[in-house]
């Protein structure tokens, strides 16, 4: 189901909750909402749809990667300055610190436990996904 993008700084400044199997069916819903938005769009987490669990999606190379429980396990040393838009908060952008590389460790959507290195603009959607989760707003 699409769902609609939640512009609400209280709701999106909260912590999301650890995700749990039952969870699942929200993999579904962000990758329908995600292809309803990759015109503008290539990154969300499950609360910019409503739902306070730590799960995000992201576009690598064309491929949607659902994460649960996403977890930057280790940063590269080298930083750059990114200017960054974001679905929840239209119209602004903002310039924010971003890795050049992260190291994730994850679910997927089998459950199994996954743990990959991510380079360029890919770790900086993962980085800003996971900014949500932790209530942090661009």
């Amino acid at each position: 189901m699409i769902r609609s993008i939640i512009r609400d700084p209280l709701f999106l400044s909260k912590k999301a909750e650890a995700a749990t199997k039952d969870d699942l069916y929200i993999a579904t819903d962000l990758k329908e909402t995600l292809a309803a938005h990759r015109h503008e769009c290539v990154g969300m987490a499950a609360n910019m749809i409503g739902v306070n669990k730590r799960i995000i999606i992201i576009l690598d190379e064309d491929q949607m990667i659902v994460m649960f429980n996403p977890e930057i396990i280790k940063t590269s040393k080298k930083t750059y300055v990114a200017e960054e838009g974001c679905l929840s908060h239209p119209g602004s952008s903002k310039e924010t610190k971003r890795y050049e590389s992260v190291k994730v460790s994850y679910l997927d959507e089998n459950w199994k436990k996954k743990i990959k290195t991510y380079t360029g603009f890919t770790a900086e959607i993962i980085q800003h996904e996971c900014d949500h989760l932790e209530g942090i707003l661009i």
